[in-house]
Formats: C-alpha cells, structure tokens, sequence
C-alpha cells in the first residue's frame, strides 16, 4: 500500500458540512433523501488513512529498533575494550604495602 495521503474534498468530509455547502430547498430536499454512501465513503477514508499513519509508525518503529540494535552492539563492542582495558591496567598495577590500619588498604 504506496498511497500518499490525500485531503478528503471539503464536500465529502462529513453529512452537516455537505448540507451546509447546499442551498436551502436543496438542504431540505437532501435531507428527505439522503444516501448513506457517502457517510460509507468518509468512513472508509478515514479507516484508509488510519491504516496507512499505523503502517507509517510501524515502519518508524522498526527502523527505531534496528538503530537501538546497532547502537546496543556498538556500546557492547566499547564496553568489552573499555573492560579489557581496565583488567590490563589494574593487573599492571603493583598492591600498595599495607600499614595494617584500616584506612589505607
């Protein structure tokens, strides 16, 4: 489903706003026979156009989660040298002598 998202014409977007745009013999005519296909119409428009945004924020949800799952594997990558790094340095290090206080170990 590639369709863009289209403005309903003024004419067809509710029953009160068409009646409104008629004169009033026509208004009143209208009214003694009115069809509900066009209330069918908007509503299947409106129905269109909410499925095609939920389709839009899936795809958006989607591309959010493929980017949190690089960015999760990039900071795993960083953690894990940040890691071996910080075992090289601390075994590198040689204990400080201890006083016997509690203070300075």
């Amino acid at each position: 489903m590639s369709r863009s998202w289209e403005p309903l014409p003024s004419t067809y977007r509710s029953k009160q706003e068409f009646l409104a745009s008629l004169p009033p013999w026509r208004r009143l005519l209208q009214k003694l026979n009115w069809h509900p296909t066009i209330d069918k119409g908007v509503r299947q428009y409106e129905l269109e156009q909410r499925i095609l945004q939920e389709e839009k924020a899936i795809e958006q949800l989607k591309s959010e989660t493929e980017q949190l799952k690089k960015e999760n594997a990039r900071l795993a990558a960083s953690n894990a040298r940040l890691e071996r790094f910080e075992r090289e340095h601390w075994s590198g290090l040689t204990p400080h002598p201890s006083t016997g206080d509690s203070w300075s170990s």
